[in-house]
């Protein structure tokens, strides 16, 4: 063989070994967030006994509908790593450029990651969760055999049905949209524009709903972080809701044991071990937390709120920074690239320790967005609790959580936490090129932001005055047309 055919070979091999590498990088990466997904469900999972033949059919759809479940919280906790991951492996290439342990980080590797999200993120939300949910559901077609194909035929058509519902109707939007001919023949070509249409439509979605969801997040934080950690004595008295929770106790105890009283014709049995169980569980808590170190309470809780402040300050204050950005220079706009430029330039004007600034950005920004989903009133139902969840609601907290990361990349680079442009499939949003949206966006959050956490800390003020006078102690007026209710 000549020269140059043994110089194209060698590189053929050499781009095959590269492929076959970041292969198994990915794979070994999506298997670790599998397992601990696996972990997660199962701890939140609700056990059922599956003992009779029939219950044997449920328990093989359980386990289907639970790897479906497991699948989709993997893809979920790898959109939510996507952004910080490339931040973090542009930073160690700009940090060590010829370093051989390292060579497996590229540009390749990154755009394979988030083109493997979006195409894994699409099939979740479209066929694996839809699947899920009415294979749970399904019994199988009236006069059919009773198994497991039997509802599989049932699921497939109720899918497909909805699938034709769900593309005519994104045909229609965008035929009323868009005015151009030529891209509504487009439309008939599935995989070029159908899916990635409706991606973005629910793209649109997510990153709506992290612009309510984040501002209540961002001012809950401090509400989650007080209940979490102890307070010094200065703002909470530890005695005196211990003596209360015991007296609570104790009376409920006597209730409970005494038998069928008046109070008992009211109150059903079920409902006041209800009680007296989360009673018992509030009084070891405070026992717990009374156990505390002085270095815990004196030093832990005023640093976490001091942190929580300066992330959050930070957040509003890079967002109003970008907001100005946007009015003088077009390049603050986000948008897509093809190729991913890593190792060439740092994606913060301060360096390693501005790119470690926005990845905590990103996963705090993350944290609040899921806990102002699950203190919103819509969502508060959807909160699951441990070894008591079943498969409906665990398919619709897969669901939520995969809409808010997918957005997650989308969210961080309108509102400018990064510089890093969105590779891939996540830079061909159609409306990430308008400038009224983006900067409306930013404006909304920055408000929604604000009064939020104004409302938040001149309630907890007002009511720390109240507390320090004595004021919560004094008795409530009983209006005099309502007569009190008589105690059993």
């Amino acid at each position: 063989m000549e020269p140059a055919e043994l110089d194209v070979l060698g590189l053929r091999e050499q781009l095959f070994h590269e492929r076959v590498r970041e292969w198994l990088i990915c794979t070994l990466l999506f298997a670790s967030l599998y397992i601990l997904c696996h972990f997660i469900i199962t701890r939140f999972k609700k056990h059922a006994d599956f003992t009779t033949v029939q219950d044997d059919e449920d328990a093989a759809v359980d386990r289907i509908a639970l790897s479906m479940c497991t699948f989709t919280l993997a893809v979920s906790l790898g959109a939510v790593l996507l952004l910080p991951f490339s931040i973090v492996t542009n930073e160690v290439l700009l940090l060590f450029p010829h370093n051989y342990y390292i060579q497996w980080l590229n540009g390749s590797l990154i755009h394979g990651l988030w083109n493997l999200v979006f195409l894994f993120s699409n099939l979740s939300l479209v066929f694996l969760m839809p699947f899920a949910y009415f294979f749970t559901e399904a019994e199988g077609f009236a006069g059919s055999k009773k198994g497991i194909l039997a509802r599989v035929y049932e699921t497939f058509v109720v899918l497909l049905l909805l699938t034709l519902l769900v593309l005519g109707m994104v045909w229609v939007a965008s035929a009323i949209v868009d005015e151009d001919a030529g891209s509504r023949e487009s439309l008939y070509d599935l995989w070029e524009y159908y899916l990635p249409y409706l991606y973005s439509c629910i793209s649109l979605f997510g990153v709506l709903l992290l612009l309510l969801c984040t501002p209540i997040g961002l001012s809950r934080m401090f509400t989650v972080t007080g209940k979490l950690l102890v307070k010094p004595r200065l703002l909470e008295d530890l005695h005196e809701q211990l003596n209360c929770t015991r007296f609570e106790e104790a009376a409920l105890s006597r209730k409970i044991s005494a038998g069928p009283t008046s109070c008992w014709l009211s109150l059903s049995a079920a409902l006041l071990r209800e009680q007296f169980l989360a009673i018992q569980s509030r009084r070891l808590a405070l026992e717990l937390r009374r156990g505390a170190s002085p270095w815990q309470r004196n030093l832990g809780y005023p640093l976490a709120m001091l942190c929580l402040l300066a992330l959050t300050g930070i957040s509003v204050l890079v967002v109003c920074f970008h907001t100005l950005e946007l009015l003088l220079d077009d390049a603050a706009m986000p948008r897509g690239i093809q190729d991913a430029p890593l190792g060439q330039v740092s994606f913060s004007i301060f360096g390693s320790f501005g790119a470690a600034l926005q990845v905590v950005l990103i996963f705090y920004l993350m944290v609040s967005s899921v806990v102002g989903f699950y203190s919103s009133p819509l969502f508060t139902r959807l909160l699951p609790a441990r070894q008591d969840t079943p498969m409906t609601k665990i398919i619709g907290n897969c669901v939520s959580l995969l809409v808010l990361s997918s957005a997650l990349p989308v969210f961080s680079r309108t509102l400018g936490i990064t510089r890093f442009d969105l590779l891939g499939d996540f830079g061909r949003f159609n409306w990430l090129g308008n400038f009224y949206i983006v900067f409306l966006y930013n404006m909304l959050f920055a408000a929604l932001t604000t009064l939020c956490l104004v409302k938040k800390f001149t309630w907890a003020v007002r009511a720390e005055l109240i507390r320090a006078f004595g004021l919560h102690k004094l008795p409530l007026p009983v209006p005099r047309t309502r007569q009190p209710s008589k105690l059993c």
